[in-house]
């Protein structure tokens, strides 16, 4: 009996079936045509997001994959279409996002030609993909997809694209799905090091002064719950990275607040005072270590962490263990003692009252200004549902919102960390919603950053998203006019916006929505923008103090203990 052939158009969307995608994000356009063509019938197995730009596209994918833990898949043309995914695929790279985007390409006889859209997208995205390829024959689409898949999510999670040309589209070829289990010189998982964990447990359990440091990396590993287990036997405070929040609850007795550079006071101080530094799946980013030559010189280091390339980076280590921390944390726990260390957290707490005294009372409580971006948070804490999902955008509201936002559950924060992307939230938040149906998604946005992807709020009409969007409006860049104030002498250099009508705006994408400019009737507004009985999209704007400042602030060039607090 002859075997059935395939186009390869068909090949890519059988071959997303038995990865089990769910979701594709993603623009057509003539290159990537045959595939949206051959998607056509499918429809009903795996559904489509069109969304309104293809970095939205990209975006949303990265937003499905944090929220699921899964990978998200998006689909552009050639040209301006994949290139217009770069600012994605960098964003996901150094946030370890795993997404695999699929592009079209010209035929493959135009190549070098200058055709029509014809862009050499491999080589203008090695630096930002985990691995890429072209494929140009139809019988090589299957395994490079499938191959893909593997990569993206093994190991550190990342970015994979793969670009396929129009007559390798068109091409028919047998179709055998096998799913990947191997790729040749590509070792995700470290072997663990038995004698560096018995090294580790030796400095843990003689350590006085010691300090956990907390990154995604305990997320991406799924090791929430061991990490809390060698917490609690260790009686170690822990502090976050930005990525890393929600992997313990922001109210447990341990966590001491987050790092970096608008983190919270008592953590960057006292990294210059433990004599143990624990990092947990973190990647000591110049956010969190300020300068180098004067971060953690009195402690011993130790680095549990899946990337080799991120040990002896950035800060030079005592003891690594490589490896997948959601393991290493189980070789470890057996051999750490049990303890406390009450003295030194009561530092903690100490510095912490010093903290709310000066900086956080009057974010949360303000007296003698208008709307501060604080309260807002604090009354977000008040209605949102128990498991909601925190995505923001990047700026001085992502450093609030960050900051004093309750995480109570395992992936509950979804922002632009590495990169800062302006203009991630919005899409990135559609995809966290699709991903999470049964979760409230609270996207925080700034009034700079929404502009630059807010035409996402057609996705949001067509697909009936119920994305709950609180805009905090002081038209400002309000970061860099925050800087413009304390290093370059109130000199605000094109950073005043003047906004159009957002509640008109929102309306017109028949997304209900409602503007707040006094206090008094802050909380209702947020009240009724989170309403628990209502599943639908809902936009607030809060018109904020313009000229209101994140702090704690740790000027750039300055060591972590030389954090201001005004």
């Amino acid at each position: 009996m002859e075997k059935r052939l395939f186009s390869g158009s068909e090949i890519v969307i059988k071959t997303l079936l038995y990865e089990n995608v769910e979701y594709i994000f993603g623009y057509p356009g003539g290159a990537i045509m045959p595939i949206y063509d051959a998607l056509h019938n499918y429809l009903n197995l795996v559904s489509h997001i069109l969304m309104r730009h293809e970095q939205g596209s990209i975006h949303a994918a990265q937003g499905y994959a944090r929220a699921t833990g899964k990978i998200g898949v998006c689909f552009t043309t050639s040209g301006p279409g994949a290139t217009n995914l770069i600012t994605g695929l960098a964003d996901a790279l150094i946030d370890s996002t795993p997404i695999v985007c699929i592009t079209g390409q010209v035929s493959s006889h135009l190549l070098g030609t200058d055709a029509f859209q014809e862009t050499n997208i491999i080589d203008i995205s090695i630096p930002v993909t985990k691995w890429n390829i072209q494929v140009l024959k139809a019988k090589d689409i299957c395994e490079s997809i499938q191959k893909g898949f593997f990569i993206a999510k093994k190991g550190r999670p990342g970015p994979v694209l793969i670009d396929i040309t129009k007559d390798a589209q068109f091409q028919k070829t047998e179709f055998q799905y096998n799913r990947c289990e191997y790729v040749k010189n590509f070792h995700p998982y470290p072997c663990i090091n038995k004698e560096k964990i018995r090294e580790a447990s030796d400095l843990i359990n003689t350590s006085k002064k010691p300090l956990v440091l907390v990154g995604q990396g305990v997320i991406l590993a799924h090791a929430e719950e061991e990490f809390k287990m060698f917490i609690e036997k260790t009686g170690i405070p822990v502090a976050s990275t930005l990525l890393g929040l929600g992997a313990l609850k922001s109210n447990h007795h341990l966590y001491v607040g987050m790092l970096g550079m608008h983190g919270n006071y008592a953590p960057n101080v006292l990294t210059n005072q433990c004599d143990l530094l624990i990092a947990v799946g973190m990647r000591f980013d110049d956010r969190v270590t300020g300068d180098v030559k004067k971060y953690a010189k009195q402690a011993k280091i130790i680095h549990l962490e899946i990337d080799p390339s991120e040990v002896n980076k950035n800060i030079l280590c005592n003891i690594s263990i490589l490896g997948d921390c959601k393991i290493s944390l189980k070789k470890l726990i057996p051999y750490v003692k049990k303890k406390t260390h009450e003295k030194w957290i009561q530092k903690f707490f100490y510095l912490k009252k010093k903290e709310e005294n000066t900086v956080i009372k009057e974010d949360l409580n303000p007296v003698k200004k208008g709307i501060t971006m604080g309260e807002v948070i604090k009354w977000i804490n008040l209605y949102k549902q128990e498991k909601a999902i925190l995505v923001t955008d990047v700026g001085q509201h992502q450093m609030v919102a960050s900051r004093y936002f309750d995480f109570t559950c395992k992936k509950s924060q979804i922002t632009s960390g590495g990169l800062g992307t302006m203009g991630f939230a919005l899409p990135a938040s559609i995809g966290a919603k699709l991903g999470a149906k049964k979760r409230q998604v609270i996207c925080i946005v700034g009034d700079g950053g929404i502009q630059m992807t807010i035409q996402e709020m057609g996705t949001i009409l067509q697909n009936n998203i119920p994305v709950k969007i609180i805009l905090l409006n002081n038209n400002f860049l309000g970061m860099v006019r925050q800087w413009q104030q304390l290093f370059f002498d109130k000199r605000y250099s094109c950073t005043e916006l003047v906004n159009p009508n957002f509640v008109k705006l929102a309306n017109a994408y028949n997304i209900e929505s409602e503007r707040v400019s006094k206090r008094e009737k802050l909380e209702i507004s947020v009240k009724r923008a989170l309403n628990k009985e209502e599943e639908k999209a809902f936009l607030l704007e809060v018109v904020i103090e313009k000229e209101d400042n994140v702090f704690p602030m740790i000027p750039v060039g300055s060591a972590v203990d030389e954090i201001r607090l005004t």
